[in-house]
């Protein structure tokens, strides 16, 4: 542990930034899921808006600096390919 006060500070504020970051990045994920999930059911208008949700918390981790872009993009391509396979 730091022993400056202003380091003891920056512990605790990296501490509560990377649990914001973990919970946001979860959500992510169970969006993912949830988009997975309905594109094996026959709800269209559920999927698209699963599938507008995560592109959404994609956009919106890109933003606050959660993910880099190109992770982003990774994952909104993935998903669409995966739905595409389940599709067929």
């Amino acid at each position: 542990m730091a022993n400056i006060k202003s380091a003891k500070k920056r512990v605790l504020i990296a501490e509560a930034n990377r649990q914001r970051n973990v919970a946001f990045k979860t959500s992510i994920k169970t969006a993912l899921k949830k988009a997975l999930e309905l594109a094996s059911g026959e709800d269209k208008d559920a999927l698209d808006k699963a599938v507008s949700k995560v592109y959404q918390l994609c956009d919106k981790a890109v933003s606050k600096g959660i993910l880099h872009k190109n992770t982003a993009a990774r994952k909104k391509s993935r998903l669409v390919l995966a739905i595409k396979k389940l599709a067929k």
